[in-house]
C-alpha cells in the first residue's frame, strides 16, 4: 500500500464528539468521542476504504479541495471544523490458527534457529510466495 496522506475535515459543535469526512473519498467517513478518538478512527476508516480494492485517487492539497470540492463553501459557512492530514496506514492482518505436520527433525532445526516457530514459518512462507522461482511445490 502506497503511503498517502488525505485531508480530513473534523466537524465539531457544542456537543462532545467529532464527525470526520474525506473530501477526496466520497462515502469515507468516521467519528470519535474526542479528537484523539476521531483521528484514530479516521485512520481505520481510510484503511478500510482503501482495502475495498478500488483505485484511490491521488490526495489533493487543502488549496485544491477549497477550489474543487463542491461542498467546501457550505462547510465553511455552516460548520465548525478542523483540518487534519490522515495517513493511509495498512490494516493489521488477522491471523488464523491451523495445524500442520512437520518432520520432527525440521522442528528441532527451527527451535535451534528461533524462539518463535510461528514467526519463522510465516516468514519462510512469505519468502517462498514472494519468490516464485524458489518455490518447490506448485498447485
Amino acid at each position: 500500500m502506497k503511503n498517502k496522506t488525505y485531508i480530513a475535515l473534523l466537524e465539531y459543535d457544542d456537543k462532545p464528539g467529532f464527525g470526520v469526512v474525506f473530501p477526496d473519498l466520497p462515502g469515507c467517513f468516521s467519528a470519535g468521542d474526542d479528537f484523539d478518538d476521531a483521528v484514530r478512527n479516521a485512520h481505520e476508516a481510510l484503511s478500510l476504504y482503501a482495502d475495498g480494492g478500488d483505485n484511490l485517487p491521488e490526495p489533493r492539497t487543502l488549496e485544491q479541495i477549497k477550489l474543487g470540492w463542491p461542498d467546501w463553501n457550505e462547510w465553511e459557512k455552516k460548520y465548525k471544523f478542523m483540518v487534519a492530514g490522515i495517513d493511509l496506514l495498512p490494516l493489521k492482518p488477522k491471523t488464523r490458527k491451523f495445524n500442520i505436520s512437520v518432520d520432527e527433525r525440521l522442528v528441532l532445526r527451527i527451535d535451534r534457529a528461533t524462539r518463535n516457530r510461528s514467526g519463522f514459518i510465516v516468514e519462510a512462507i512469505e519468502r517462498a510466495l514472494d519468490n516464485p522461482e524458489r518455490r518447490l511445490m506448485q498447485a
